[in-house]
């Protein structure tokens, strides 16, 4: 790639003033009180944010992350004038599958370093693939947005236009968490260029009908009632009101790391000890990402997008024809049955996961890439 077809190559450097004032502000970080029985029924411990911030402010290695995705081909582009930044690696196998992985929120492009090489340089008989990991627009290394609309149906025209940027004319999807509504959204406009949609969040409602629901049907209307009355408050304010929400979070980095964090210890398949899943320094390379990047605010603006977008997938009777496989986690925050889902897909695969919640290319990469690898061997 190169600048003349649009893609600059791109490398991430963060300037050491910007990190001599992360670490100033991190100094002078104010915690709320926070009393024995408030401990684990108001939100996150602020003993853990404290130790968090230690850690922060005296250990963790920014430039360690840098290396990390730094190892990888990095490129930026400019789609209908928003900056998109991209991973780009191509295998050296020939008849190689591009795939386009979509991430979410709170996660950047830091979660898939695990599996990248192994999709890119499988073993002897085992699909190869050209990997593009773009950070979603208003996110991490493609910059805040300058212009609203960008929900995630103009997203997926954008990735369209990326892949034909960068020479694939068809190609796999993978999508977590926005991902996953982000790729489902392409494949229902471009379903001649998608060869495959493999998902682990799926997003769909109860279909309408006049029968009773089966106990399976039950018990899940059940688990999603509980988590939406526990979990959905930050859903609720990014969707009405991110930009005040914003204010605080990217003035106080010790507020950034708690509200993100918070949501890898609930969404996970950790039972409340987030270190049991991911280490300090995987927690916060997402949040310096969106510290140094100055990017939180416009990635929760997404939020406000969905919310007042029309028609939504769900509420507009579309079924998505392509070819879909669905990895089920068992901690991730929902598990629709299959007869739901397969109203909406045309469901090929369904893997009921043994472990892992709702980052899996974090907390169980192995798992996540035998069932891309097992789907994609099939198309």
């Amino acid at each position: 790639m190169s600048c003349s077809d649009g893609v600059a190559p791109f490398r991430i450097a963060v300037q050491s003033s910007a990190l001599e004032d992360l670490g100033e502000r991190l100094r002078w970080t104010r915690l709320p009180d926070q009393s024995e029985w408030a401990r684990s029924r108001f939100g996150i411990s602020t003993d853990y944010v404290r130790e968090l911030c230690d850690y922060w402010r005296e250990e963790f290695d920014w430039r360690a992350v840098e290396r990390t995705l730094n190892r990888y081909d990095q490129f930026r582009t400019t789609i209908e004038g928003e900056s998109i930044h991209l991973l780009h690696q191509r295998s050296a196998r020939a008849g190689a599958i591009p795939l386009l992985m979509l991430h979410g929120w709170p996660s950047t492009v830091f979660e898939w370093h695990k599996v990248i090489e192994p999709l890119v340089s499988p073993g002897p008989g085992e699909p190869a693939f050209h990997v593009v990991c773009p950070s979603l627009p208003g996110f991490a290394w493609s910059g805040p947005t300058r212009a609203s609309g960008w929900d995630v149906r103009r997203m997926a025209r954008a990735f369209v236009t990326l892949m034909e940027r960068l020479g694939y004319q068809q190609f796999a999807v993978q999508g977590t968490d926005w991902g996953s509504i982000i790729g489902t959204e392409l494949a229902l406009a471009e379903p001649a260029r998608v060869i495959g949609l493999h998902l682990n969040m799926v997003l769909v409602r109860p279909p309408v009908r006049e029968a009773a629901i089966s106990e399976a049907e039950r018990q899940t209307m059940e688990r999603q009632e509980r988590w939406l009355a526990e979990e959905m408050g930050y859903d609720v304010i990014q969707s009405t009101k991110p930009q005040t929400l914003g204010v605080a979070l990217n003035d106080s980095p010790a507020g950034l790391a708690a509200w993100i964090v918070e949501k890898y210890q609930n969404w996970s398949d950790c039972r409340g000890e987030v270190e049991s899943r991911f280490s300090k320094d995987e927690l916060l390379a997402t949040v310096a990402t969106y510290w140094l990047t100055g990017t939180i605010t416009s990635s929760m603006r997404l939020y406000r997008e969905y919310a007042t977008m029309e028609p939504r997938f769900g509420f507009d009777g579309k079924h998505v024809e392509v070819p879909t496989a669905c990895a089920m986690f068992p901690a991730e925050m929902y598990h629709p049955p299959r007869s739901w889902v397969e109203a909406r897909y045309d469901v090929r695969r369904w893997t009921v996961m043994p472990a892992g919640g709702h980052f899996p290319a974090l907390e169980e990469p192995e798992l996540l890439v035998d069932d891309i690898r097992a789907f994609f061997s099939e198309r």
